[in-house]
């Protein structure tokens, strides 16, 4: 049995919790199918284990986001949006590192460290993540939990903005992507604590 250990802030004493649950499905196989394009990393490849300098920072990393690059997207793509989604994370509900939106379509590439939204394209702009930042949010399983899946995800969009700010939260982005997305790509490392 998986459990971990955690002190609870209002008495001081330790709280065991059983980290034994079900695989949740990859969040994208519950949505109505589209096509897909190629999105690949110079820094993340699909199945392999995450750097350490991808992870969360309050784990002692630097919870810097990957270079990521696409190609062969729809013609009438009219802007993009990347996420990074956990379905492993032990909430029931998964965990959002990652919300980004109103890129260009001419903007094919984001370069390591885009995650922290110094340099974004004009229009360009995170969304509060579930860590409550606007920012990349590395990834940060409970340590003794089996490896997490980290979905990177670019989508093609049939629109140039969504109609979303900066502090709505990634379940409803979520759904805005699932009415304007044309095609979607994504890449599923691991990061285990």
């Amino acid at each position: 049995m998986n459990t971990i250990t955690s002190k609870d802030g209002t008495r001081g004493k330790g709280i065991t919790m059983s980290l034994e649950r079900a695989i949740a499905p990859d969040p994208y196989d519950l949505l109505p199918e589209v096509p897909s394009f190629i999105l690949e990393s110079n820094d993340v490849k699909d199945g392999e284990p995450l750097d350490f300098m991808f992870a969360r920072s309050s784990l002692g990393r630097q919870d810097i986001s990957p270079e990521l690059h696409w190609e062969s997207f729809p013609l009438e793509t009219k802007g993009f949006a990347v996420t990074c989604f956990d379905p492993d994370a032990p909430t029931g509900c998964g965990f959002w590192h990652w919300v980004l939106v109103g890129l260009p379509p001419n903007v094919t590439k984001l370069p390591r460290g885009a995650g922290i939204g110094s340099s974004l394209p004009t229009g360009a702009f995170h969304v509060r993540n579930d860590f409550g930042e606007r920012n990349y949010g590395g990834g940060s399983p409970p340590k003794g939990d089996r490896p997490h899946r980290y979905v990177f995800a670019v989508h093609a969009l049939d629109a140039h903005r969504l109609d979303v700010t900066e502090d709505t939260t990634p379940a409803v982005v979520g759904f805005n992507l699932t009415l304007h997305t044309l095609a979607r790509a994504a890449i599923r490392p691991t990061f285990a604590a």
